[in-house]
């Protein structure tokens, strides 16, 4: 996984980001254990209490569940999963949709190029 930063946001919220994007992207599957704070704050090079707090947010968000003393894993819940996949992609949508605004291209326009670029027309 990379781990590059920006200075938009805070780096504990990039890590919750970019873990719930390996979540839905399958990289850790439902039920599997994740590696532990000080292997993944070693990964991404972060402090291991920005990443104690990115997996206490992934936690709270029910993403993640404690097992004790053995670590964290993900949640087998389907339905929580997919309304991540879905505020995930409603999210992206609404960015797309704001920037295509600007540059003055409406929803049906977007999508027909979408599906010009799905068929490989240039």
């Amino acid at each position: 996984m990379e781990w590059k930063f920006t200075g938009d946001k805070p780096v504990y919220q990039q890590i919750v980001e970019r873990l719930s994007g390996a979540i839905l992207a399958g990289k850790y599957p439902a039920g599997q254990r994740i590696p532990s704070v000080r292997e993944l704050a070693a990964q991404a090079r972060v402090n291991p209490n920005t990443m104690q707090r990115a997996l206490q947010e992934l936690e709270d968000q029910q993403l993640l569940i404690t097992l004790g003393t053995t670590g964290r894993c993900v949640t087998e819940d389907q339905q929580i999963l997919e309304d991540l996949r879905r505020r995930t992609v409603d999210q992206a949508i609404r960015l797309c949709t704001e920037q295509l605004r600007i540059l003055g291209i409406s929803v049906e326009q977007a999508a027909q190029r979408m599906l010009e670029l799905e068929k490989g027309e240039k």
